[in-house]
Parts: C-alpha cells; sequence; structure tokens
C-alpha cells in the first residue's frame, strides 16, 4: 500500500511542521533496551516518523513480559526482543530503517552500537549498564534521554555528552558485570516492586518527547533536571541536579 508523507503524518501537524518532520526523517535514534520502556519507545518514534531506528536487546520474552512489554505475545514467548520488534516497526512504518543488534550492552559492542546515531535512549533495567550507556554517549558525543520504572513510578532525565548524569542520580552505585559476561547485573528497585503497563507507557511517552525535542533543538529538556513521577499519588515532581 503507497502512503504518501502528507498522508502518514498529517496529525503531526501543526504541532510539527512539515521541517520538522523533514529533520526526524533524517533522524537516527538507538533504543537500547526492548522491553517494557523500549517497546513503547521505538513504536511512538515510528510513528512520530523517526527515520532510522537502531534497537538493541539480547534478551527473548517470556511469560513475565506479557503483563507491560508491547512487543510481547503469547506466540513470541522465547523469541529474540530485537527480531520481534523490527518486525513490528516494518508493520507499523516500512519508511523507517531498522538496524537491529541481538546482543547484550558491553565493553566490545557499545561504541559499535551508538556509531552513527544522534541520540541514544536508555530503557535498561540495570543501574551498571546505563553506567556504561553514558559513558558510550559521551565518548560517541550525543545526548542520552533516560528512563526508569518501578512499579507506578518512574523517572526521567536527558543527559548532553558534557553534563553530570548518572553520577548525580546513583551516587553510590558500583558498575559491574555479572560472572558469565553477559550482562551487567546491577538492577534497580523495580526487582522488588514489579512494572504495571500503564507506567511503562508514560514513562516511555515522556522519553519520546525528550528525544523529539532534542533531535529539533528544543530548549525545553530535562537537562540537568530529574523528573520524577508517582502515578498512585498522582505526583509530578522535578527536581534539580545542578
Amino acid at each position: 500500500m503507497e502512503i504518501s508523507v502528507e498522508e502518514r503524518y498529517l496529525r503531526n501537524l501543526n504541532t510539527l511542521s512539515p521541517q520538522d518532520q523533514n529533520t526526524l526523517s533524517g533522524a537516527v535514534v538507538c533504543v537500547i533496551g526492548l522491553g517494557g520502556l523500549g517497546g513503547g519507545v521505538c513504536e511512538m518514534l515510528a510513528r512520530t516518523g523517526v527515520g532510522h531506528l537502531i534497537m538493541v536487546d539480547g534478551d527473548s520474552f517470556d511469560i513475565s513480559n506479557l503483563n507491560r512489554q508491547l512487543f510481547c505475545q503469547e506466540s513470541l514467548i522465547g523469541q529474540s526482543k530485537a527480531l520481534a520488534a523490527q518486525k513490528r516497526i516494518q508493520a507499523v512504518n516500512a519508511t523507517v530503517k531498522c538496524t537491529v543488534h541481538q546482543s547484550w550492552l558491553d565493553d566490545s559492542n557499545v561504541n559499535q552500537i551508538l556509531d552513527g546515531a544522534d541520540l541514544v535512549v536508555d530503557c535498561l533495567d540495570s543501574i551498571s549498564a546505563r553506567f556504561l550507556l553514558q559513558a558510550g554517549a559521551r565518548t560517541a558525543g550525543i545526548p542520552l534521554v533516560s528512563g526508569a520504572i518501578a512499579g507506578v513510578a518512574g523517572q526521567v532525565i536527558t543527559i548532553y555528552p558534557d553534563d553530570p548524569g548518572f553520577e548525580l542520580i546513583y551516587p553510590d552505585e558500583p558498575a559491574y558485570q555479572d560472572p558469565e559476561g553477559k550482562s551487567p547485573v546491577k538492577r534497580g528497585v523495580e526487582t522488588q516492586t514489579g512494572n504495571l503497563s500503564f507506567c511503562a507507557m508514560l514513562i516511555s511517552a515522556i522519553q519520546v518527547s525528550e528525544a523529539i525535542k532534542v533531535l529539533l533543538g528544543s530548549d525545553h529538556v530535562l537537562r540537568n533536571r530529574l523528573l520524577i513521577v508517582d502515578l498512585f499519588r498522582n505526583s509530578f515532581e522535578t527536581v534539580e541536579l545542578m
């Protein structure tokens, strides 16, 4: 089915201008982690018109993912999250170029994965992996939009290469790898609280909003500021980090 650019993005106007849409079509965004946050992030970036997505995850779906992970289906249990993401995005917007990495992020591949990206979105569930990704983003000279969730609470921050970032959020957390070297294992509080779908979707939406603003050069981003959300308390708090 042939779909014109004008038809596809008609409802993006006039919030986004034709020039904005053209900028997004030329953008390359890397999404690390394709679970509860990453699925929503990829879907919304593709629907908004980001032209090239680099999607990274070494994991496969399991039954516990069904409660919140957008790309997870009963028929896909045991299958690659990265390949499922590629198939879904191509079904949603065939004009989006998809590069997939079925691998965990580590010291040996972070620079290669981020090569050519204009921005990286952190959808990880490991604190140590976030430090590794931040280091890689600094080396690549690109901004990082980070999101994290636990139960019905979440947080979002945008970190530019010259900014202090996770050091201010997780000052006492060491970065380390598991003994087998498969993936960083220092995880957050979500291992105790679980994660609910509506919180994941909200935080991923805020991450996409931040990513779009960064790509379009907006000054109104969460730079040096941490947005903390608690949905059961209906609280939205922005903490200045500097």
